[in-house]
């Protein structure tokens, strides 16, 4: 392996292959589950990076249908790396922009689109030097709307759109996915524990859903039982 890379564990026998630059973070993780996909439904996963979030739903059902989309090279070849090892047939990996994907993945067909975007506005806050982590944490390449106007497009009527945001972008992400037919119905926000701030919210809309319904879900807290639950496979391997 090359110099900074190393394989992590993430439950069930699946295994994945990170360095410093391509690596995944609670937020990702919490993503994930909160996507829940039905058994043997075809998902596609943009902006995958080193192919967290395909290979934690692999973890739980080899027989996802699963398209992911990353723009980054370097970081396609070690998600390539990681369904090596693991002996995959059910993930496609496309090196692509996400907002270039006509005649490159099937539109209208997919029951679940997932992202982890950049967090950060294009041109605010400290630029990093790095173009992958300038690309990775800033809307330098894609916006919010590009995500919501690709997941649009793959999905099927009634499908699923999945995303996680800082509560900052609260507004944006609602109003990206309103904007393009991805009516919003389920809400989560994330706290460290009681009394702190929300650091995070996962949002999921219907495509062609009707308007208004938007439920909010109980707070989930990092240091709780059932963050311990949902951490815990990855852990126990990890210590192993």
């Amino acid at each position: 392996m090359a110099k900074g890379e190393r394989v992590e564990p993430l439950g069930n026998g699946i295994r994945i292959f990170v360095n410093d630059m391509y690596h995944f973070s609670t937020d990702t993780i919490l993503l994930a589950d909160f996507a829940a996909p039905q058994r043997g439904i075809k998902a596609a996963d943009l902006g995958a990076g080193c192919g967290t979030i395909p290979l934690l739903w692999t973890r739980n059902d080899s027989n996802l249908d699963i398209t992911a989309v990353e723009i980054q090279r370097e970081a396609c070849e070690l998600f390539e790396r990681s369904v090596e090892l693991n002996k995959l047939e059910n993930i496609k990996i496309i090196n692509a922009d996400l907002k270039e994907l006509s005649g490159v993945v099937p539109f209208g067909c997919f029951d679940l689109v997932s992202c982890n975007p950049p967090y950060k506005l294009g041109g605010t806050g400290v630029r990093n030097p790095d173009d992958e982590k300038l690309i990775a944490r800033h809307e330098e390449s894609c916006t919010i709307d590009d995500v919501c106007r690709a997941a649009k497009n793959l999905l099927q009527f009634g499908g699923r759109f999945v995303v996680c945001q800082r509560p900052e972008r609260l507004t944006d992400v609602l109003t990206a996915m309103r904007a393009n037919d991805l009516e919003p119905k389920r809400i989560r926000f994330v706290q460290q524990r009681e009394g702190k701030a929300p650091k995070l919210f996962l949002v999921e809309g219907r495509r062609g859903g009707k308007s208004g319904g938007l439920v909010t879900l109980p707070t989930l807290y990092i240091e709780s039982d059932e963050m311990i639950k949902i951490y815990g496979q990855y852990k126990e391997d990890y210590l192993e």
